[in-house]
């Protein structure tokens, strides 16, 4: 019964590891889609291809 403690611990502790590391990453990952936005525009407002 000890062991299975320890399972349910070690998978709970990975579940939350894995929600809170995804949770921080949505913000960065919705700053670097600004930053690219931002990018497209100034290089289609300065003529160039996009």
């Amino acid at each position: 019964m000890n062991s299975l403690l320890y399972l349910i611990a070690i998978i709970l502790i990975i579940g939350w590891a894995v929600g809170f590391f995804v949770y921080s990453a949505t913000g960065i990952i919705h700053v670097l889609l600004v930053i690219a936005i931002i990018a497209v525009l100034l290089n289609v407002i300065r003529g160039g291809r996009v």
